[in-house]
């Protein structure tokens, strides 16, 4: 009997890091049975990871919240508060590439991004964890800190 970790990225596009270590824990029992197989699914701080952090987390949950995605539709995200009141925000969950039809590189904002972090704030969050990869934006956060409250000022004002 062997221990066997398992930690992929995700296959961008195709499936999450979590779907991809579990297919592969799947194939690998499904011919070795007898060893105890650990699921580690890893990402770089863009997609998949609140999925990541989920499996690594005992105690984190997840929090759904509806933002406005990077071309302005309406998305369901969502973010992650841990167990010692952190709350992480996934920019590819709330901005991120995989969001768009097609890309937009003069119009998508993060927006939603700056709404899952106040959504996690008012829930009462006492630290945050900003996951920042994958972005489908060019605005440079302008629309997260609009989004959190803030105003963005010209030299006329």
């Amino acid at each position: 009997m062997s221990t066997v970790v398992v930690a992929p990225d995700s296959f961008k596009g195709s499936a999450s890091a979590t779907e991809v270590a579990s297919a592969l824990a799947d194939g690998w029992r499904s011919v070795r049975p007898g060893d105890v197989v650990r699921l580690a699914p890893m990402a770089d701080g863009g997609e998949g990871t609140l999925d990541a952090f989920e499996v690594a987390v005992p105690g984190a949950v997840r929090h759904p919240v509806r933002v406005t995605g990077p071309s302005g539709d309406e998305v369901d995200a969502s973010w992650l508060l841990l167990p010692d009141g952190t709350a992480l925000v996934e920019l590819a969950e709330t901005s991120g590439l995989g969001l768009l039809r097609r890309p937009a590189p003069h119009d998508a904002h993060t927006i939603g991004f700056g709404q899952a972090i106040a959504a996690a704030l008012d829930a009462g969050a006492t630290a945050l964890l900003l996951a920042i990869g994958g972005s489908a934006s060019t605005d440079g956060g302008a629309g997260a800190l609009t989004a959190l409250g803030a105003r963005l000022l010209d030299a006329d004002g």
